[in-house]
Order: structure tokens, then sequence, then C-alpha cells
């Protein structure tokens, strides 16, 4: 219940969800393989396709440069 409360406050105060693609699904194939986790590497991929910034504190994530900023 509180999962899904905290999803509904962030989409009533402007938050939106991004789906995965197509898109984002075939830019995955393109990435080097800096990191094996399947579910980062689409979030690298989304944040490609999509012009966004994606936050990280993890280093391997970062190596792939942009769009990744290590925080």
């Amino acid at each position: 219940m509180g999962d899904q409360r905290l999803r509904q406050g962030l989409l009533r105060h402007g938050y939106e969800e991004l789906p995965i693609t197509g898109e984002h699904a075939l830019l995955v194939r393109t990435l080097p393989a800096l990191h094996k986790d399947p579910f980062d590497r689409m979030l690298i991929a989304q944040a490609q396709s999509e012009g966004l910034t994606l936050l990280t504190a993890d280093k391997e994530l970062a190596a792939y440069g942009a769009p990744c900023k290590l925080v």
C-alpha cells in the first residue's frame, strides 16, 4: 500500500512515468558491455533516447559517460 501511495503522490506532483519502447530496447544493443545489469543498461538507453540525464552513484554505470552523471 505504501508503494502505491508514493507513486500516486509523485504523479500528482508532476512526475511522469517513462515507458520502455522498442526504440529503447534496440538502443540497448548498441551500448558497450561496461555494465552487466540489463535494467541499468535500459535506463541508459532511455536517457540517451529521451535526452535525459541519469544520476547514479554506480561508478561502473557512470563509465558510460553522458547521459550518466556520477553523484
